[in-house]
């Protein structure tokens, strides 16, 4: 038997519009050929092995802004080349997260699989990994066969959900099997991440309806898009995707997984209490240590800046940080020339800096800090790092923008959350390593380019009526759109 043939390809970024940052080619991770196929952990398993990969190219970054035009053009350009040169496939694995901004577009997953669509033709199947914080637009639907994303957020499955995507269409191929039957319910739903978080209810209830419905015969994936709600985008919204081979069936879940994400839209809540700044530290001098507060505007998890000072300027002029009553790690802030400044003074140094306020220049913008280098390393994403002490504060400034989530980025700097008292971290949801130090937790409404309150970042283009934008709005119609093929 003839191994299937199936290409694999994507670019993976998330991107606020509402952020003057620019993400930029150096952002990105870019692999290609064997180091393409070495990023899957289900490469060797006894059904990989029966499939003629080939690897074209895929891109990564950490969330971030609006993606450069150039650098988008030149991975388009070259997907579309290897596809070209690679000869008639049976599939492509799309590898994307589905919320890419790019100067100049609405849609750009849309245009990337209508392009890879004009390359390899209407036949191939092409099976769709995403985030569930991405956007299912018309066009991704349509030139897509199978599409599924993740069920946690925090994403600890989205290795797992990557497998799904290339298992499936691995497994019809190998089998024999048609394009599945697919339909799409969007929901008028457009809500931040850190208030869907399947930790908590009504997200856990609500993606706990996949696996029962994976389990009938006749569906072959169900999957749950909360959609990007930091980008002013017609296609921004939720979605639901069931695919499967009874048509009847794949419609009617479908819409039910969508009725019951209209029927609970007004019940999500944020993942943790939230606060003012001024309120989450008062809160953090006497609750249980160590004690965490999210800088939730500026989260570069979700395309923040990562520069904007607001959180900083609140802890350089708060008391047990001025009187080093407690031990406060503040993590972190994308300053290349300050890192510069720091390395070359070296630890033990005192320097003389101006922090922050650079790109994402909202008040109180750049700060002026005198402060000791405690440390310096080179981090794999943040590029030459210090660790400055100024009273009671530890802070965090990188040369790259980054996001501290595991004990092992905090290790490199030397130093140990567990032990400290007040974290602070430009972060929403805790990721696990956070979420399980954690005795107190606060999330900051801080502004940013991913400011929580969704209403005062004045989105214009997105779909209306839509929730929260339109509280009083009348029910949708949730009918699906089925494509048999």
């Amino acid at each position: 038997m003839t191994k299937p043939r199936i290409a694999v390809a994507g670019i993976h970024i998330e991107s606020s519009t509402f952020t003057p940052y620019i993400s930029t080619a150096d952002d990105f991770i870019v692999t290609r050929g064997e180091e393409l196929m070495d990023r899957f952990y289900w490469r060797d398993e006894d059904w990989a092995t029966q499939i003629e990969w080939i690897p074209v190219l895929h891109s990564r970054a950490l969330p971030g802004g609006v993606v450069e035009r150039g650098a988008y053009d030149a991975w388009k350009a070259e997907i579309l080349e290897g596809l070209a040169a690679a000869g008639p496939l049976d599939g492509l694995f799309f590898d994307i997260h589905g919320a890419m901004s790019v100067q100049g577009m609405d849609d750009a997953e849309g245009d990337l699989i209508n392009a890879i669509r004009g390359v390899i033709g209407p036949d191939p199947m092409v099976s769709a990994s995403m985030d569930l914080h991405g956007n299912v637009s018309q066009d991704l639907f349509d030139g897509c066969d199978i599409l599924t994303c993740y069920r946690l957020a925090p994403h600890e499955d989205a290795l797992e959900s990557r497998r799904r995507a290339a298992y499936n269409l691995g497994m019809r191929l190998l089998n024999g099997q048609p394009k599945p039957v697919k339909a799409l319910v969007h929901v008028p739903v457009l809500l931040p991440g850190e208030k869907t978080s399947t930790r908590i209810e009504p997200a856990k209830s609500l993606y706990k309806m996949i696996d029962p419905i994976e389990a009938m015969d006749g569906i072959l994936d169900a999957a749950i898009w909360i959609g990007f709600a930091w980008a002013d985008q017609p296609r921004c919204k939720g979605a639901v995707v069931v695919t499967g081979d009874d048509a009847e069936l794949v419609k009617e879940q479908a819409e039910r997984i969508g009725q019951y994400f209209w029927d609970v839209h007004d019940r999500f809540e944020f993942v943790a209490p939230v606060a003012s700044m001024e309120e989450c530290l008062a809160a953090a001098e006497e609750g249980p240590k160590p004690f965490f507060i999210s800088d939730s505007g500026d989260n570069p998890g979700a395309g923040g800046a990562d520069d904007v000072t607001v959180a900083l300027a609140a802890l350089l002029a708060w008391k047990p940080v001025q009187e080093a009553t407690l031990d406060v790690i503040y993590a972190s802030i994308i300053d290349p020339a300050a890192a510069a400044v720091a390395w070359e003074a070296g630890v033990g140094a005192e320097v003389d800096l101006e922090v922050g306020g650079h790109i994402d220049t909202r008040e109180p913008g750049p700060l002026n800090v005198h402060a000791t280098v405690e440390a310096l390393a080179d981090d794999p994403m943040g590029g030459h790092t210090a660790l400055l002490r100024t009273g009671g504060l530890r802070f965090i400034i990188t040369t790259n923008r980054n996001q501290y989530t595991m004990y092992s980025q905090f290790e490199l700097l030397g130093v140990d959350i567990t032990t400290a008292d007040v974290v602070v971290v430009k972060i929403g949801y805790l990721e696990p390593d956070l979420y399980e130090t954690q005795k107190g937790w606060l999330m900051a409404l801080t502004p940013g380019g991913v400011d929580q309150d969704l209403i005062r970042l004045g989105h214009h283009k997105i779909e209306r009526p839509m929730f929260p934008f339109d509280p009083d709005m009348a029910d949708p119609d949730l009918h699906a759109q089925v494509v048999v093929p």
